[in-house]
């Protein structure tokens, strides 16, 4: 799209148009030649150019350079210096003014006629410009053109009757009363002194000529008076002497602006976006004005080059080659502003620079926007033109500034701005696109998930198409881009984060995405540095971690927190709503029990469908934090149950006295009075609470023993698990013991422990104590026998084995063994002294009979009564150990 570009130039001249400051130009254009030429100039007119076809053709190739014919111009070394392509030349294109069919020659295109018609100056016009010149040479034999003013010249050389109309004279004169002004008034070539009333009195005399052109005409003396007032300020010289040469048109900027037009001669008319093949006897004419205009090498450079510039944005940016010439005549101008002191020139350059930065770097600021596969090379020619702009403006700034760019390249900070300012500009672009996509329609990926997947094929696309032509100028151009993109994508990330409460599905999805962004960020940006002198610290300085797997980390951690202390609660709640009751189910074990090991399967299966990529190293703090809860049940099942040693019978009174003994006969009566306070004394602590009693004792050994079989499903489940989540962690950590509920299964052996030995205490020496007791010490040793309390313990045991679940029998021999020391109390007294002979044999048989009636008992009832066991065996332990 062709754009306006403001000159940087400015409008020195804001009362003429462009046609009447080129019309100026090109009289410039023809004195110049006319002044600079080895041959007078000569006048041809339009009748005799038409008469003479063969004659002019001859008469152009002895003229001066205006005349000199084009018909063997050879390749163009200024669009070859400038690497501009070939075209078909203007000679090639249009020929002579002979009509086809009348047999007249063509005659041959001269370089001033070319001139002529790419400044679209008619005929007419130049006929007029060519007559006056010659009487203005005709009046001042022997002086040059830089020594005369020019309009002045022109405005005494015609009358209005030399005009078609009066209309066109005064427009002649007017223009060339503007161009007096511009010259003298508005830009002198030297300063206007506020004590001189030359110039007062000068722009009151262009004034009223401007009002009455016609009335300047007739009035001889106001002729006279500009003359003189316009001579006075043109002659002017720095040393207050009078100067040889005018200066009506070399004044800043009004010069530049007509050596502007001049140059635009240099391009095709009909064809905007190309330049001329005779680009080099054109600018070879238009160098001779520089006496007048005050124009040099410098100045040419930078004006030719804000040509090229402002003719490429001026068509549209069609011709790229165009770009290409004045990046390539920038460089000339690098060299020319190294020389150049003049305060005029810098002040153009920087302006004119400034106008191709403001408009180049608003594309390279935005090069996303602006350049893609198929004009990636353009990119270049872009970047090129803008830091040679940025390096010409810091030579010109003082020498401390000067100094410290030289220690950071000016170009790398340059490209460095547009790779941050591009990448930041697409990425606001990127958000807001898949912001509205996500509003707009149902998208089961978050936000920053779809965004950080945007940014990889964005990385892609800038390491494989933009960074190999930026390196040019900043070795770790991607380094840069990833840079910024991981900054641009972090300060997203980090308020998506601080807004996470809690571990979500998609805040699992969002962390991991950036985790795997930032990967692919610092791959990026090491892979550019290999080279660096730094080897690409300064860029990972600019990139701190995300840090994505410590956020999911705690978030799993705070998962886990959250998960074990509800459990914890829950089971602190439950057990205390608890009953113990054996009706609760078939399998007589706590309902609280089922319930807590069911969140805990669901616990490990949800912790499994996380879509987090550390379960080896979490998942031992969720087994602990579950392994504390669930041994945190089995402690408050057991609590409160008591142990053996609160039924554990106070020891009988033991005596000296022997069998027969006075004392012993005596006191036989009173002890079968008093056996009954005896035997209560004897009776240990006991729980009278519906809670503790034994069908609730056997309710808790059910659970327990339940929960020892479920630890070991639990651990089994979680391998499993492990196993199809991350199988290359699953051995190790199943090695290292990491999914075992070691706690839990420790109390569960405890407390059955505990369990069994408190039931069995309180069976025998609370619930059968009367038994006991009376077998053991009512009445004489003849009547103390151990066959009633085995009887009713093998009712109990009958009633335990309804109660107590047990799933596997185990060597019934080893309860046998156990229950010997209780049936070998009948074999000794009251107070454990050895029974009389005859005793013992009166019921030596009585022993095997006992002990085979228990043993069938005990084989049917398995290993459930090995607490029974244990409990005798201690019991005749005790007793036996008492001095």
């Amino acid at each position: 799209m062709a754009e306006h570009l403001p000159s940087p130039f400015g409008d020195p001249a804001p009362t003429l148009s462009d046609p009447e400051l080129r019309e100026t130009a090109y009289e410039v254009l023809v004195a110049a030649c006319r002044s600079s030429g080895s041959r007078p100039l000569t006048y041809i007119s339009q009748s005799e150019r038409s008469a003479g076809a063969a004659a002019a053709a001859a008469a152009a190739a002895t003229a001066p350079s205006l005349q000199r014919s084009m018909t063997s111009t050879a390749a163009s070394k200024v669009k070859k210096a400038l690497g501009l392509k070939r075209r078909e030349s203007m000679a090639q294109r249009t020929g002579g003014d002979s009509a086809a069919g009348q047999g007249r020659a063509k005659r041959p295109v001269t370089v001033g006629e070319m001139v002529r018609v790419q400044m679209k100056v008619s005929e007419q016009t130049d006929s007029r410009v060519r007559r006056a010149l010659l009487r203005v040479a005709a009046g001042q034999l022997g002086r040059r053109m830089e020594s005369v003013v020019l309009p002045l010249e022109l405005l005494q050389q015609y009358k209005s009757s030399d005009f078609p109309n009066p209309q066109e004279y005064e427009a002649w004169q007017r223009r060339h009363l503007k161009v007096l002004e511009a010259g003298l008034l508005l830009h002198p070539h030297l300063p206007l002194s506020k004590s001189d009333t030359t110039p007062q009195r000068l722009r009151k005399l262009i004034r009223a000529a401007l009002e009455n052109p016609r009335e300047s005409e007739r009035n001889g003396e106001a002729v006279q008076l500009l003359r003189s007032n316009v001579m006075s300020l043109a002659c002017r010289s720095f040393d207050g002497s009078a100067s040889e040469t005018c200066h009506w048109a070399d004044g800043f900027p009004f010069n530049l602006r007509l050596y502007q037009l001049l140059l635009e001669a240099c391009f095709d008319v009909n064809d905007e976006t190309s330049m001329i093949e005779e680009v080099d006897e054109v600018l070879e004419l238009i160098k001779k004005t520089w006496v007048i205009l005050g124009m040099n090498q410098a100045l040419h450079n930078l004006c030719f080059a804000w040509m090229l510039f402002q003719r490429y944005v001026a068509t549209g940016q069609a011709e790229n080659d165009l770009l290409f010439a004045a990046g390539n005549l920038l460089m000339e101008v690098e060299n020319d502003a190294k020389h150049m002191k003049d305060e005029n020139y810098r002040l153009v350059l920087s302006s004119t620079l400034n106008s191709i930065l403001n408009w180049a770097e608003k594309r390279l600021l935005a090069y996303h926007d602006s350049f893609h596969s198929s004009n990636i090379d353009v990119m270049q020619s872009f970047v090129s033109l803008c830091v040679s702009s940025v390096r010409i403006l810091a030579e010109g700034t003082s020498h401390e500034h000067r100094r410290k760019k030289n220690d950071t390249d000016v170009a790398c900070d340059r490209v460095e701005a547009y790779i941050r300012s591009s990448l930041r500009m697409v990425y606001s672009q990127k958000k807001e696109k898949i912001r509205k996509i996500c509003k707009s329609q149902h998208n089961a990926l978050p936000f920053l998930s779809i965004l950080a997947q945007d940014i990889r094929e964005l990385v892609v696309n800038e390491k494989e198409l933009f960074s190999p032509t930026l390196k040019r100028w900043h070795p770790l151009a991607a380094g840069v881009a990833v840079a910024t993109l991981h900054s641009c994508y972090g300060n997203d990330l980090n308020r998506f984060i601080s807004g996470i409460e809690e571990l979500t599905p998609e805040a699992m999805q969002v962390l991991i995405a950036a985790d795997k962004l930032e990967k692919d960020l610092v791959q990026v940006a090491v892979e550019d540095s290999v080279d660096s002198e730094d080897g690409g610290k300064s860029i990972i300085q600019e990139m701190p971690p995300y840090e994505a797997e410590s956020v999911i980390t705690n978030l799993v951690m705070s998962w886990i927190k959250t998960r074990v202390d509800r459990l914890g609660e829950w089971v602190d709640r439950n057990l205390q709503q608890e009953v113990w009751s054996p009706n609760a189910n078939k399998e007589r074990f706590a309902p609280s029990a089922v319930e807590v090991l069911r969140i805990v399967d669901e616990t490990l299966e949800a912790f499994f469908l996380l879509p987090i990529p550390v379960y080896q190293s979490l998942l031992p703090q969720l087994i602990s934090g579950l392994d504390r809860c669930l041994q945190q049940y089995i402690l408050n099942t057991k609590a409160g149950c008591g142990t053996k040693s609160n039924f554990f019978p106070a020891m009988p009174a033991l005596t000296r006295c022997t069998t027969g003994s006075k004392y012993n006969r005596v006191s036989k009566k009173k002890e079968k009075e008093k056996i009954a306070q005896r035997r209560k004394s004897q009776v240990g602590i006991t729980n009278g609470d519906d809670f503790f009693g034994v069908p609730q004792l056997c309710v808790r050994i059910n659970t327990l023993q339940h929960f020892r079989t479920q630890l070991e499903v639990l651990s089994k489940k979680t391998l499993m698990y492990l196993r199809s989540s991350d199988p290359t962690h699953a051995d190790a950590i199943a090695d290292g013991k990491g999914i075992r509920f070691d706690l839990s299964a420790t109390a569960c052996v405890e407390g059955i422990q505990q369990l069994c030995e408190t039931t069995a205490y309180k069976v025998i020496f609370d619930n059968l104590s009367h038994v006991l007791w009376d077998g053991l010490y009512v009445g004489d040793v003849a009547s103390s026998r151990i066959e009633p309390f085995l009887q009713h313990l093998e009712q109990y045991l009958e009633t335990l084995s309804s109660l107590v679940h047990d799933r596997k029998r185990r060597n019934a021999r080893r309860i046998e063994v156990g229950l010997k020391p209780v049936i070998g109390l009948s074999s000794s007294g009251p107070n454990g002294q050895a029974r009389s002979k005859p005793a013992q044999d009166n019921e030596a048989h009585l022993t095997p009979i006992k002990h085979l009636s228990l043993r069938g008992s005990l084989r049917r009832l398995g290993h459930r009564y090995f607490i029974i066991r244990l409990v005798l065996k201690g019991c005749w332990d005790s007793w036996l150990s008492v001095p």
